[in-house]
């Protein structure tokens, strides 16, 4: 799995002009999911997100966590963060994990991390989205497992 997180002042997706999901202060992760991924992956990257010190606290910048209960979540699926770009012009997807299997993984990283968070929002899986997010730093994170 790989999360791409996004520290906001506020964030929304919208599928045909409606709004699905929205946040203010808090964290953006968009969420690729691979062929060889598991429940455990999803498992480590909750447990990893909630406790990520990315937000500040006064004057140090990297004190807080969301297990600090001081933003929300909003988590968007995203497979072309298993984007292959490194042959020709087109990119390839092979790495990323078929659709079933796909939402199956996002739909249990989504409850993992609700069962440690509650504020948590989502995109829709498999949706053409418009997604509007307002990098707060900027500061985004990569994780993968």
């Amino acid at each position: 799995m790989r999360a791409v997180i996004q520290r906001v002042k506020e964030a929304k997706v919208k599928i045909n002009q409606t709004v699905v999901g929205e946040i203010g202060e808090g964290m953006v992760i968009l969420l690729g999911v691979a062929n060889e991924d598991t429940e455990k992956d999803a498992e480590y990257l909750a447990e990893k997100i909630t406790h990520l010190r990315i937000f500040a606290q006064g004057e140090k910048e990297f004190d807080r966590a969301l297990s600090d209960n001081i933003s929300e979540i909003l988590v968007v699926p995203q497979f072309t963060l298993y984007a292959d770009c490194r042959k020709g012009r087109r990119p390839d997807f092979t790495q990323a994990a078929p659709a079933e299997k796909a939402k199956f993984l996002y739909d249990y990283f989504v409850q993992k991390l609700k069962e440690k968070y509650e504020k948590v929002k989502t995109g829709e899986f498999g949706a053409k989205m418009l997604v509007e997010i307002h990098n707060d730093g900027p500061v985004t994170i990569i994780l993968d497992t």
